[in-house]
Order: C-alpha cells, then structure tokens, then sequence
C-alpha cells in the first residue's frame, strides 16, 4: 500500500506519500492535493465498509482528509507507513461515528421509554396514604395507655425520651422501656419486618 497503483507500465514520476506528508506538514497545498488525489478513494472506501450509509461516509472521509491536513505534523514515518497511517486515521473516525450513533440511540431509546411512564397518580396515592394512616391509627389502639402516650408523645408531637419521661413525671429507663415494647407491638401490628 506503499505505492501508487499503476495503470500503465510507466512509473509515476514525482515524491511518494510518505514525502508529500511531510510538505503537508510545512502547510504545502499542491502537496497536499496530490495527497488528497492518493488517498481518498481507500479513505471513502475503508469508511463506508463500516458506516454503509454513502452520506455519512462522504461526510466522516473529508472530515478525516481535513484532520489530515491538520495533523499531518505528527506522522513519524519511523512508526508505519503514510497511507496505513490515513487509514488509520480513518478507521477510528469512522468507529466514533457508529459510537456516536449508537449513544445517540441508545439516549432516545432511554427518552422514548420516560415518555411512556405513567404519569403520577395522585388519587391512588391519596388512598394509599389515607388506608397506611388508618392501619397505624388501628394498631396504635392495640397499644396500652402508657405505651399509646409515650410513643404519640415521642413519635408524633417530636419530644425526645427524656423530655416525655418529665412530661409524663416517670424515670427516662420506664419511657424507654415503653418505647420500646409499643414500637415491636406495632411494628408486629403493622406486619414490618424487623
């Protein structure tokens, strides 16, 4: 791939690809359109075997013949060869465009499936929330006074231990200990897993 393919039995005379590049590289424009004129039947043709959409490997090949312009300083001929450096050029623009395509997809298909949600239901939510009151308001009666007291104390007008122990004048190891027996009672009340 490192020569011009001839037609004729006549060599083409002039620099190879490996010197035009470096004329490209000092901003050298009829070297780089005898660059241009080199490779860009192999850039269009590795580019569309794998896009296979003829716009889209038009657009990626002079994209890459572009970044060629530009990025023609930093081939080192020392690492392969002018043209298996374009193709490789190539190649990795054109697997970004199918990357590129396929987040873009994946991005609308994720979209698509939010569009599709059902929308929040708030009267289902309401009752939900309306028969969870009810069943703790059921299981809270199932408590004794003291235990009702101290976790309605506690739980619903927000006092700590401590300040429920000097409310209701018994010792803050009591309160604790009601706490605790009426919190399993509900919770069993409530059929919560521990």
């Amino acid at each position: 791939m490192n020569e011009a393919v001839q037609i004729s039995g006549v060599p083409s005379p002039g620099p190879d690809l490996q010197e035009l590049l470096v004329r490209v590289a000092r901003g050298d424009q009829e070297a780089f359109a005898q660059v241009y004129d080199a490779v860009s039947g192999p850039v269009l043709g590795l580019v569309r075997s794998i896009l296979r959409d003829p716009a889209q490997s038009e657009e990626v090949a002079q994209e890459v013949l572009v970044e060629v312009w530009r990025t023609a300083p930093r081939f080192q001929a020392s690492r392969g060869s002018a043209m298996n450096w374009v193709l490789t050029l190539a190649h990795h623009r054109a697997v970004d465009r199918v990357r590129s395509a396929e987040a873009a997809a994946a991005r609308e298909h994720r979209a698509a499936l939010l569009d599709r949600t059902p929308a929040f239901d708030e009267v289902s939510e309401q009752v939900e929330t309306r028969l969870e009151r009810e069943q703790v308001r059921r299981c809270l009666r199932t408590l004794s006074e003291l235990q009702r007291q101290s976790v309605t104390l506690a739980y619903y007008r927000g006092l700590t231990y401590r300040e429920v122990a000097e409310l209701l004048t018994v010792p803050l190891g009591t309160i604790k200990t009601r706490l605790r027996d009426g919190l399993i009672r509900l919770r069993d009340c409530l059929g919560v897993s521990a």
